[in-house]
Parts: structure tokens; sequence; C-alpha cells
């Protein structure tokens, strides 16, 4: 069975586990001179990340006049960058060995994802060196973020491939959803703050996508040969309900 022509990733929880430098990103925000002096903790946190993006997530804590929501967000982005930059970032099990492996053997890389463009580029930069990703889009690009298939459905047309050809990467219910919903099959990684499901239509759901000296976990799916996510057994994976 051939394997999948792309590999798309979404970005927080799934490439890396970000939502703790992004939790205190928006906590420095919150408390910088002139900001409205807000703190939210891990459960809290937790709580707000079912609300997809980080203007949307501002405006459903609080209601605030627009240029206030964006010039948070905007000083939050900065205090992200800082974070990422002084180190201690690192790519989640796998992921590093499995872009390798998918990049020598031709098969594309994409990310969609609800993050701004400019935390994609600096969680890059900071794991860098990295094979390189052809699409990369972001949530700010489509009208509705996840768990709607707009982003998905916006890295498939800039790829030029068919749903069918290509198999997704999430760590969310909602970004689950908005895989399924643009066609595709959709390998759950389970995070921080993602929870360990259920997860409905998930092709497979598993810990992480392992390494030989610390395989992943299988916690629904097919078997996983050596506890390792590679292309071969990404490219049996079901759809759901096959």
């Amino acid at each position: 069975m051939p394997h999948p022509t792309a590999l798309i990733f979404d970005v927080d929880g799934t490439l890396a586990e970000t939502e703790e430098l992004h939790r205190a990103a928006f906590n420095a925000a919150f408390a910088a001179e002139g900001g409205p002096g807000w703190h939210w903790d891990q459960a809290l946190y937790g709580e707000l990340l079912c609300v997809t993006g980080g203007k949307e997530r501002i405006r459903h804590f609080r209601v605030l006049p627009a240029d206030e929501v964006a010039a948070l967000h905007a000083t939050k982005t900065a205090h992200y960058k800082r974070l990422v930059e002084t180190g201690g970032l690192h790519l989640r099990p796998g992921v590093r060995r499995l872009l390798r492996a998918a990049h020598a053997a031709g098969v594309k890389l994409a990310i969609a994802t609800t993050t701004s463009p400019a935390n994609v580029e600096a969680l890059l930069a900071a794991c860098a060196p990295l094979p390189p990703f052809e699409v990369i889009a972001a949530g700010d690009e489509v009208g509705a973020k996840k768990p709607a298939p707009d982003v998905f459905c916006l890295a498939l047309r800039r790829l030029g491939l068919a749903a069918g050809a290509c198999v997704a990467f999430e760590d969310t219910w909602n970004g689950l959803q908005s895989a399924l919903g643009a066609g595709l099959r959709c390998v759950v990684t389970t995070s921080l703050y993602g929870g360990r499901g259920p997860f409905p239509g998930a092709a497979a759901i598993v810990s992480h996508l392992g390494e030989p000296s610390a395989p992943a976990e299988i916690l629904a799916g097919p078997p996983l040969p050596g506890g390792v996510v590679d292309l071969a057994w990404l490219a049996a994976l079901p759809y759901a309900g096959a």
C-alpha cells in the first residue's frame, strides 16, 4: 500500500507541548502596564482551550473592544516569541524522526493551525533544523477556525491534493473534528491539555509518535509495531467507519 502523499500537522500540543508557554505569554500580557490584570491558571486555561484562537479566547473570557483585544493579543504574541527564543522548547517524541523520514521519501509536509504565523515561525526556528514545510495554513487566513474544517481545506488546496492522499495529526477534539470535516484520516497524539479522549472518528490514538528508545502507547487503532509511527503504518490506516 503506498504511503501518504502529504502529512498535515497541527502545531500546539502536536508538534510540541507549547500550551504552557502560551499560557505564560497570555498572563504576561495581562500583567503588562495598561493590561487588565487577569491571570489564567491551568484549570481555567484548560477550559478556555475549548475556544480555538487566541483573540477568540480573550473575547470569550471577557467582552472587550476589538482594538483592545488586538493589542492584548499582539503583546501576548511578542511575549510568546521571547519565551520560545529563550530555549527549552522541544519537539514531541518521534516528530523530528517522522518529519525527516517523510521528507526523505518525498512526502510533502504541511501545517494547519489556529495559531498565528508568527508563533509558527518562532517554534520552527527554535526547533531547527527541520525539513521544510511546503504549506503553512493559519487560522487568521480562514473564515472559521477549528472545529470548522476551513484551515485543513486551505492546506489541501495549497498542496493541490485530495484528502485521501494525506494524513492529519492533531491533539484535541476540536482539531480532530476539523480534520474529519475536511475528509482526512487523523492520528491523535494525546497531550497535556488535549486529554486522552474519547476521540471518536480518529484513525488512531497514540501517546506520541514514538522513538525506538521511547515507544509510544497505542490507545486506539491498529497495532503499532515497535511503538513507532512510520510511513508504512500510516499508509495502512483506515478511514473512520472503514
